[in-house]
């Protein structure tokens, strides 16, 4: 009984921190900085792979692009947190409007999150048609931020 109510005490304890683990907290804003740009490149690297092949600058490989598609999904989520007050000016590219157009700025990353996933999804068809399809729409959702938010 001690035991079982112990553990019922630990589960609740993790289940209600998970949301803080969600958010990085960042020591010092040039570490948020960091953070946004290494997801952003990471993302890049492997949005840039699906683009060879959707292009035929690379030969289509659906295993690879299912892989790439993955990691891209995973890395959408992550550069948003790195977005935060105290790092308006620690970036060249990142214009204000990010701080100043907040709701926007939120909407664009969702979009192009919601984009990801159905590349992904595209990417699982094993259909090169479908990738260049989701691939071309995925482009045009980073190209919107980048035209507003992206110096």
């Amino acid at each position: 009984m001690k035991l079982s109510r112990s553990l019922a005490f630990a589960s609740l304890a993790f289940a209600l921190s998970l949301p803080a683990l969600a958010q990085p907290a960042f020591a010092k804003p040039e570490d948020a900085v960091a953070y946004r740009q290494g997801a952003l490149k990471r993302m890049k690297t492997h949005f840039d792979r699906l683009g060879a092949m959707a292009t035929g600058r690379a030969p289509y490989d659906g295993k690879v692009a299912v892989e790439n598609a993955e990691e891209m999904v995973a890395q959408a989520r992550l550069p948003w947190a790195g977005f935060v007050p105290g790092t308006e000016k620690l970036s060249s590219k990142a214009r204000p409007e990010i701080w100043t157009e907040q709701v926007k700025f939120k909407d664009n990353s969702e979009k192009m999150q919601a984009e990801a996933a159905k590349l992904l999804a595209a990417a699982k068809t094993n259909n090169l048609d479908n990738l260049k399809v989701a691939f071309g729409a995925t482009a045009a959702s980073c190209k919107a931020c980048h035209d507003t938010f992206r110096n």
